[in-house]
Protein backbone atom coordinates (compact mmCIF):
# COMPACT_ATOMS: atom_id res chain seq x y z
CA UNK A 1 0.00 0.00 0.00
CA UNK A 2 1.26 3.37 -0.94
CA UNK A 3 1.15 6.73 1.24
CA UNK A 4 1.53 9.71 -0.47
CA UNK A 5 2.37 11.97 2.04
CA UNK A 6 4.89 10.02 3.53
CA UNK A 7 5.71 8.56 0.54
CA UNK A 8 6.38 5.24 1.03
CA UNK A 9 5.17 1.61 0.45
CA UNK A 10 4.12 -0.76 2.94
CA UNK A 11 2.44 -3.53 3.79
CA UNK A 12 -0.96 -2.25 5.62
CA UNK A 13 -0.90 -4.33 9.04
CA UNK A 14 2.85 -3.74 9.84
CA UNK A 15 1.76 0.03 11.60
CA UNK A 16 -1.14 -1.45 13.86
CA UNK A 17 1.31 -4.15 14.06
CA UNK A 18 4.12 -2.48 15.15
CA UNK A 19 2.18 -0.04 17.43
CA UNK A 20 0.72 -2.68 18.99
CA UNK A 21 4.07 -4.42 20.11
CA UNK A 22 5.53 -0.79 21.15
CA UNK A 23 2.12 0.34 23.11
CA UNK A 24 1.87 -2.82 25.22
CA UNK A 25 4.73 -2.18 26.88
CA UNK A 26 4.43 1.57 27.00
CA UNK A 27 1.04 1.69 28.60
CA UNK A 28 2.22 -0.13 31.47
CA UNK A 29 4.12 2.26 32.54
CA UNK A 30 1.75 5.47 31.99
CA UNK A 31 2.81 6.66 28.26
CA UNK A 32 1.52 6.41 24.68
CA UNK A 33 4.57 4.64 23.09
CA UNK A 34 4.83 7.97 20.52
CA UNK A 35 8.28 8.44 21.31
CA UNK A 36 9.24 4.93 19.86
CA UNK A 37 6.81 5.09 16.91
CA UNK A 38 8.66 8.10 15.76
CA UNK A 39 12.18 6.32 15.36
CA UNK A 40 9.93 3.07 14.03
CA UNK A 41 9.20 5.71 10.97
CA UNK A 42 12.14 7.96 10.57
CA UNK A 43 14.51 4.47 10.63
CA UNK A 44 12.83 2.09 9.02
CA UNK A 45 10.11 3.50 7.11
CA UNK A 46 12.65 6.00 5.60
CA UNK A 47 9.26 8.93 6.70
CA UNK A 48 11.63 11.94 7.87
CA UNK A 49 9.76 15.00 6.86
CA UNK A 50 8.22 17.48 9.10
CA UNK A 51 4.71 15.50 8.25
CA UNK A 52 6.23 12.87 11.14
CA UNK A 53 5.77 14.94 13.85
CA UNK A 54 2.53 15.24 12.56
CA UNK A 55 1.78 12.09 11.75
CA UNK A 56 2.90 10.75 15.77
CA UNK A 57 0.53 12.96 16.88
CA UNK A 58 -2.44 11.64 15.00
CA UNK A 59 -1.39 7.90 16.45
CA UNK A 60 -1.62 9.96 20.18
CA UNK A 61 -5.32 10.87 19.28
CA UNK A 62 -6.33 7.69 18.69
CA UNK A 63 -4.44 5.72 20.81
CA UNK A 64 -4.77 7.88 24.26
CA UNK A 65 -8.19 7.24 25.21
CA UNK A 66 -8.60 3.89 25.97
CA UNK A 67 -5.40 4.24 28.46
CA UNK A 68 -6.95 7.72 30.27
CA UNK A 69 -10.26 5.66 30.87
CA UNK A 70 -8.35 3.40 32.61
CA UNK A 71 -7.37 6.19 34.96
CA UNK A 72 -10.35 7.91 34.95
CA UNK A 73 -11.60 4.51 36.01
CA UNK A 74 -9.50 4.17 38.94
CA UNK A 75 -9.50 7.44 40.70
CA UNK A 76 -6.03 8.53 39.18
CA UNK A 77 -6.46 11.73 37.29
CA UNK A 78 -5.77 14.22 39.24
CA UNK A 79 -7.57 17.13 36.79
CA UNK A 80 -6.59 20.43 38.27
CA UNK A 81 -2.89 19.33 37.27
CA UNK A 82 -4.26 18.42 33.78
CA UNK A 83 -6.01 21.70 33.21
CA UNK A 84 -2.78 23.19 34.06
CA UNK A 85 -0.44 20.76 32.35
CA UNK A 86 -3.03 21.41 28.90
CA UNK A 87 -2.93 25.50 29.75
CA UNK A 88 0.81 25.27 29.25
CA UNK A 89 1.70 22.58 26.46
CA UNK A 90 -0.63 23.92 24.54
CA UNK A 91 1.19 27.35 22.88
CA UNK A 92 4.61 25.23 23.71
CA UNK A 93 3.25 22.52 21.11
CA UNK A 94 2.55 25.21 18.41
CA UNK A 95 6.05 26.78 19.04
CA UNK A 96 7.58 23.55 18.58
CA UNK A 97 6.13 22.61 15.44
CA UNK A 98 7.13 26.23 13.93
CA UNK A 99 10.66 25.41 15.10
CA UNK A 100 10.38 22.01 13.45
CA UNK A 101 9.73 23.42 10.15
CA UNK A 102 11.92 26.17 10.35
CA UNK A 103 15.23 24.66 11.92
CA UNK A 104 15.14 20.97 11.97
CA UNK A 105 13.79 20.29 8.60
CA UNK A 106 16.89 18.11 7.74
CA UNK A 107 16.69 14.83 8.52
CA UNK A 108 19.93 14.73 10.07
CA UNK A 109 19.61 17.35 12.07
CA UNK A 110 15.92 16.31 13.20
CA UNK A 111 17.44 12.81 14.09
CA UNK A 112 20.41 14.27 16.73
CA UNK A 113 17.17 16.01 18.33
CA UNK A 114 15.02 13.42 18.64
CA UNK A 115 18.34 11.01 19.63
CA UNK A 116 18.93 13.57 22.68
CA UNK A 117 15.27 13.24 23.61
CA UNK A 118 15.49 9.31 23.09
CA UNK A 119 18.81 9.81 25.79
CA UNK A 120 17.20 11.54 28.32
CA UNK A 121 13.93 9.25 28.50
CA UNK A 122 16.06 6.20 28.79
CA UNK A 123 18.70 8.14 31.39
CA UNK A 124 15.44 8.60 33.65
CA UNK A 125 14.27 4.64 32.80
CA UNK A 126 17.78 3.87 34.20
CA UNK A 127 18.15 5.65 37.00
CA UNK A 128 14.56 4.56 38.40
CA UNK A 129 16.01 0.88 37.73
CA UNK A 130 19.12 1.82 40.41
CA UNK A 131 17.22 4.17 42.77
CA UNK A 132 17.21 2.62 45.98
CA UNK A 133 13.58 2.79 47.71
CA UNK A 134 14.08 4.39 51.42
CA UNK A 135 12.11 3.36 53.70
CA UNK A 136 10.20 5.57 56.48
CA UNK A 137 7.50 5.64 58.53
CA UNK A 138 4.64 6.75 56.19
CA UNK A 139 6.38 5.18 53.02
CA UNK A 140 4.21 5.56 49.57
CA UNK A 141 3.57 2.47 47.94
CA UNK A 142 5.55 1.44 45.72
CA UNK A 143 4.95 1.02 41.79
CA UNK A 144 5.23 -2.89 42.88
CA UNK A 145 2.65 -2.60 45.58
CA UNK A 146 0.35 -0.76 44.10
CA UNK A 147 0.05 -3.42 41.23
CA UNK A 148 -0.31 -5.97 43.90
CA UNK A 149 -3.38 -3.83 45.31
CA UNK A 150 -4.82 -3.18 41.56
CA UNK A 151 -4.38 -7.11 41.20
CA UNK A 152 -6.45 -7.92 44.09
CA UNK A 153 -8.88 -5.02 43.33
CA UNK A 154 -9.60 -6.49 39.72
CA UNK A 155 -9.56 -10.46 41.19
CA UNK A 156 -12.52 -9.15 43.93
CA UNK A 157 -14.50 -7.58 40.99
CA UNK A 158 -14.04 -11.25 38.80
CA UNK A 159 -15.12 -13.24 41.79
CA UNK A 160 -18.12 -11.15 42.14
CA UNK A 161 -16.65 -9.81 46.00
CA UNK A 162 -16.08 -5.99 44.59
CA UNK A 163 -17.10 -4.90 48.17
CA UNK A 164 -14.16 -6.55 49.72
CA UNK A 165 -11.36 -5.24 52.01
CA UNK A 166 -9.21 -4.31 49.36
CA UNK A 167 -9.91 -1.37 47.60
CA UNK A 168 -7.56 1.15 45.01
CA UNK A 169 -6.00 4.10 46.89
CA UNK A 170 -7.99 7.42 44.91
CA UNK A 171 -7.15 11.00 44.33
CA UNK A 172 -8.85 13.43 46.86
CA UNK A 173 -7.82 17.00 45.55
CA UNK A 174 -8.13 19.70 48.39
CA UNK A 175 -8.30 22.53 46.79
CA UNK A 176 -7.69 24.37 43.43
CA UNK A 177 -6.94 28.08 42.39
CA UNK A 178 -4.81 30.18 40.13
CA UNK A 179 -2.09 29.87 42.59
CA UNK A 180 -2.04 26.01 44.24
CA UNK A 181 -2.88 22.44 43.39
CA UNK A 182 -3.80 20.81 46.54
CA UNK A 183 -4.31 17.17 46.46
CA UNK A 184 -4.08 14.04 49.06
CA UNK A 185 -3.04 10.47 48.28
CA UNK A 186 -2.47 7.42 50.02
CA UNK A 187 -2.68 9.92 53.41
CA UNK A 188 -0.33 12.36 52.34
CA UNK A 189 -0.48 15.65 51.30
CA UNK A 190 0.78 16.91 47.59
CA UNK A 191 1.05 20.73 47.33
CA UNK A 192 2.22 22.47 43.53
CA UNK A 193 2.02 25.40 42.30
CA UNK A 194 -0.01 26.33 39.12
CA UNK A 195 2.21 28.67 37.73
CA UNK A 196 5.39 26.12 37.88
CA UNK A 197 3.40 23.42 36.45
CA UNK A 198 2.37 25.57 33.42
CA UNK A 199 5.93 26.83 33.18
CA UNK A 200 7.45 23.39 32.88
CA UNK A 201 4.41 22.29 30.65
CA UNK A 202 5.47 25.14 28.23
CA UNK A 203 8.89 24.15 28.15
CA UNK A 204 8.00 20.08 27.46
CA UNK A 205 5.36 21.28 25.30
CA UNK A 206 7.85 22.88 22.60
CA UNK A 207 10.03 19.71 22.77
CA UNK A 208 6.97 17.76 22.39
CA UNK A 209 5.83 19.80 19.31
CA UNK A 210 9.23 19.52 17.94
CA UNK A 211 9.37 15.63 18.64
CA UNK A 212 5.98 14.69 17.59
CA UNK A 213 4.74 13.07 21.04
CA UNK A 214 2.50 15.51 23.07
CA UNK A 215 5.10 15.38 25.88
CA UNK A 216 4.03 13.04 28.63
CA UNK A 217 7.02 10.74 28.38
CA UNK A 218 9.22 14.00 29.04
CA UNK A 219 6.64 15.65 31.72
CA UNK A 220 5.89 12.74 34.12
CA UNK A 221 9.86 12.41 34.89
CA UNK A 222 9.79 16.10 35.95
CA UNK A 223 6.92 16.02 37.97
CA UNK A 224 8.52 13.00 40.06
CA UNK A 225 11.67 14.77 39.86
CA UNK A 226 11.85 18.29 40.55
CA UNK A 227 8.08 18.98 42.33
CA UNK A 228 7.84 14.84 44.31
CA UNK A 229 4.71 14.19 43.04
CA UNK A 230 4.03 9.90 42.62
CA UNK A 231 4.52 8.72 39.77
CA UNK A 232 0.88 6.90 40.08
CA UNK A 233 -0.82 10.42 40.53
CA UNK A 234 0.88 11.75 37.55
CA UNK A 235 0.39 9.61 34.80
CA UNK A 236 -2.99 10.27 34.04
CA UNK A 237 -2.28 13.88 33.76
CA UNK A 238 0.44 13.56 31.30
CA UNK A 239 -1.19 10.90 29.11
CA UNK A 240 -4.36 13.34 29.10
CA UNK A 241 -2.01 16.68 28.35
CA UNK A 242 -0.66 14.60 25.56
CA UNK A 243 -3.97 13.66 23.89
CA UNK A 244 -4.98 17.49 24.23
CA UNK A 245 -1.73 19.24 22.47
CA UNK A 246 -1.39 16.00 20.00
CA UNK A 247 -5.09 17.43 18.59
CA UNK A 248 -3.54 20.84 18.55
CA UNK A 249 -0.62 20.05 17.11
CA UNK A 250 -2.46 17.86 14.56
CA UNK A 251 -4.78 20.64 13.27
CA UNK A 252 -1.83 23.80 13.26
CA UNK A 253 0.19 21.32 10.96
CA UNK A 254 -2.72 20.59 8.86
CA UNK A 255 -3.73 24.45 8.94
CA UNK A 256 0.14 25.98 7.79
CA UNK A 257 0.61 23.15 4.95
CA UNK A 258 -0.68 25.16 2.34
CA UNK A 259 1.91 27.98 3.43
CA UNK A 260 4.48 25.22 2.94
CA UNK A 261 3.96 23.52 -0.77
CA UNK A 262 7.44 22.36 -1.44
CA UNK A 263 7.40 20.46 1.61
CA UNK A 264 5.56 17.46 3.74
CA UNK A 265 4.13 18.88 6.93
CA UNK A 266 0.38 17.78 7.30
CA UNK A 267 0.00 14.39 8.51
CA UNK A 268 -0.64 11.41 6.63
CA UNK A 269 -4.04 10.40 7.76
CA UNK A 270 -4.39 6.87 6.94
CA UNK A 271 -0.73 5.59 8.01
CA UNK A 272 -1.47 8.18 11.48
CA UNK A 273 -4.98 6.50 11.95
CA UNK A 274 -3.13 2.79 11.15
CA UNK A 275 -1.01 2.95 13.73
CA UNK A 276 -3.79 4.34 16.42
CA UNK A 277 -5.78 1.40 15.93
CA UNK A 278 -2.54 -0.72 16.36
CA UNK A 279 -1.90 1.69 19.91
CA UNK A 280 -5.57 1.93 21.07
CA UNK A 281 -5.63 -1.78 21.16
CA UNK A 282 -1.90 -2.02 22.92
CA UNK A 283 -3.14 0.34 25.22
CA UNK A 284 -5.99 -1.52 26.58
CA UNK A 285 -4.14 -4.66 26.86
CA UNK A 286 -1.40 -3.19 28.43
CA UNK A 287 -3.45 -1.90 30.76
CA UNK A 288 -5.72 -4.84 31.58
CA UNK A 289 -2.70 -7.17 32.19
CA UNK A 290 -0.36 -4.49 33.80
CA UNK A 291 -0.74 -6.00 37.44
CA UNK A 292 1.05 -9.28 35.79
CA UNK A 293 3.87 -7.96 35.18
CA UNK A 294 6.90 -6.60 37.38
CA UNK A 295 7.77 -2.70 36.77
CA UNK A 296 11.33 -3.13 36.41
CA UNK A 297 10.98 -5.61 33.56
CA UNK A 298 8.91 -3.30 31.58
CA UNK A 299 11.29 -0.01 32.05
CA UNK A 300 14.07 -2.83 31.47
CA UNK A 301 12.58 -3.31 28.22
CA UNK A 302 11.72 -0.12 27.05
CA UNK A 303 15.51 0.62 27.72
CA UNK A 304 16.84 -1.42 25.46
CA UNK A 305 14.34 -0.19 22.52
CA UNK A 306 15.24 3.90 23.52
CA UNK A 307 19.13 3.43 23.77
CA UNK A 308 19.38 1.54 20.23
CA UNK A 309 17.90 4.26 18.17
CA UNK A 310 19.12 7.16 20.53
CA UNK A 311 22.84 5.98 20.17
CA UNK A 312 22.11 5.49 16.18
CA UNK A 313 21.24 8.64 16.03
CA UNK A 314 23.54 10.72 18.28
CA UNK A 315 26.39 8.82 16.63
CA UNK A 316 25.33 9.60 13.34
CA UNK A 317 24.79 13.62 13.51
CA UNK A 318 28.41 12.62 14.57
CA UNK A 319 29.59 11.33 11.80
Amino acid sequence: MYFPIADIEINPWIPPLVAFVISFFTSMGGVSGAFLILPFQVSFLGFSTPAVSATNQLFNIVAIPSGVYRYIKEGRMVWPLTWAVIAGTLPGVIIGAILRIHYLPNPKNFKAFAGLVLLYIAARLIRDLLKKRQSNGHQMPTEEQLQKTVKKYYESNESGNASGQTQIPRIIVKKFDMSRIIYEFHGQSFDVSVMGIMLLSLFVGIIGGIYGIGGGAIIAPFFVSFLGLPVYTVAGAALMGTFVTSVAGVLFYQAIAPFYPDMAVAPDWVLGFLFGAGGFAGMYCGARLQKFVPAGLIKLILVFCILFPAINYISASIR
